[in-house]
């Protein structure tokens, strides 16, 4: 992994030089407002320091895929930007919260795994270590060093792996990548290193892992449509109406609500609801012409947001009704498809409902009923396996407030075991 710091007038100006010197991977891990000092100091304007981290090719993990090969998951265009019942209240004016809203304003990495630090802390007792004390492993997964194995791990690093373990179990990651972390502070173990080094590392290896955000880039030129899918019960359409808020009241872009769930009419009756207060166009569309009809009739717009029918990932011939909408738009406009999951969804339902809609349409992702769970680690299980960037996160019921882009930084602090 590579780690640098870049000092620039602006945060552009120094990632842009990131960028121009490392590629275009970069994950931006801090931006701080370097403090002045001495007397010129006075007579100069302020720099902003911006830390950033590359993953180099042979630390990568691969990601099996179950996609056609004609089918990969190709990255978005980047750019800014959960369930509800039909009686949400839609509050036009509205600001979504954006990756650094979330995150402590001047912190470097230190000080944002301190909380972290001190919990671990508290936690590392090494009188407590005995081998007499049952392994923290399970039959299937892979086996961890013992303290007398000979590998040089300290009795502080070796109770900073099983706090770890521990942690990351408990908020629901998957074993296997728990394991592929705990692996990684084996292989950079020293004698005599402190395990807050080891977190620090932990901490950046994650949010690489999760790589950048991909919302809904707002410097397109339409029309473009946003394509939302995925099971019942998730909230597509409320998620629907929270991003055609956002563009069309705060971005000032003009957006059309198309639905082809002809089976809830409730639910095309709520999105009928939403664009009647937005006072933007909604149809209902029965038919590949009335698709192909649709576009025509929306081709000076900048969005076309199209809401399909939730089904069980087993219905065959749903997901094949949907695939012909999405092929007949893809014809016409650039497309964009978000599969919408549930963050309360158990791991295996989640990957089935993922690989069934890898198998017809490349995809980016949202969570929603954040609010409604503890444990985040399907977002890095998901992401892990299906390798499909993450846009949004949905976390209330207020139609639109409660969105927010997705931020790993935030995120991985949780699964760490620190505030969210």
């Amino acid at each position: 992994m590579i780690i640098k710091k870049y000092v620039g007038k602006t945060e552009s100006e120094a990632t842009e030089e990131a960028r121009k010197e490392l590629g275009q991977n970069i994950v931006v891990m801090n931006v701080r407002p370097l403090k002045k000092s001495g007397f010129l100091s006075l007579f100069q304007g302020q720099k902003i320091e911006v830390t950033v981290a590359l993953e180099e090719e042979s630390e990568r993990t691969p990601v099996t895929r179950t996609l056609t090969p004609d089918r990969t998951i190709k990255p978005a265009p980047r750019a800014p930007l959960v369930e509800g019942s039909q009686k949400d209240t839609v509050r036009p004016s509205v600001k979504v919260n954006k990756p650094a809203d979330l995150m402590d304003d001047g912190s470097d990495i230190g000080e944002k795994l301190d909380n972290l630090s001190s919990l671990l802390e508290k936690n590392i007792k090494f009188k407590e270590l005995d081998d007499e004390k049952p392994s923290f492993e399970s039959d299937n997964t892979v086996s961890r060093p013992k303290k007398d194995s000979g590998n040089n791990i300290s009795d502080e690093t070796m109770s900073f792996i099983k706090l770890l373990y521990n942690t990351l179990i408990e908020n629901e990651v998957d074993e296997i990548y728990v394991n592929q972390l705990t692996d990684e502070v084996e292989k950079i173990s020293k004698p005599g290193m402190p395990f807050d080094f080891a977190l620090a590392n932990v901490y950046q290896k994650m949010v690489l892992k999760f790589g950048k955000s991909e919302p809904i880039d707002l410097d397109t030129h339409g029309p473009r449509a946003e394509i939302f899918i995925g099971p019942t019960g998730v909230g597509k359409t409320t998620t629907i109406a929270k991003l055609a808020s956002e563009l069309s009241v705060t971005q000032k872009k003009k957006v059309a609500l198309i639905t082809v769930d002809t089976y809830r009419i409730a639910a095309a009756e709520q999105l009928r609801t939403y664009a009647s207060i937005l006072e933007i166009p909604f149809r209902v569309i029965y038919s590949v012409e009335e698709m192909k009809q649709a576009a025509e009739d929306f081709k000076d717009y900048d969005y076309i947001m199209v809401d399909t029918a939730g089904h069980s990932q087993h219905n065959e011939e749903l997901k094949n009704d949907i695939e012909v909408y999405i092929r007949t738009l893809e014809e016409i406009m650039d497309c964009e498809n978000f599969l919408v999951l549930s963050a309360t969804t158990k791991y295996r339902d989640l990957i089935e409902i993922s690989d069934s809609y890898s198998a017809v349409v490349a995809y980016k992702l949202i969570f929603t009923k954040m609010d409604e769970t503890g444990a985040k680690g399907n977002l890095y299980n998901i992401r892990m396996h299906t390798g499909a960037p993450i846009s949004y996160i949905t976390n209330g019921q207020n139609v639109p407030d409660d969105i927010a882009i997705f931020d790993a930084q935030r995120i991985v602090k949780n699964l760490l075991g620190g505030k969210s």
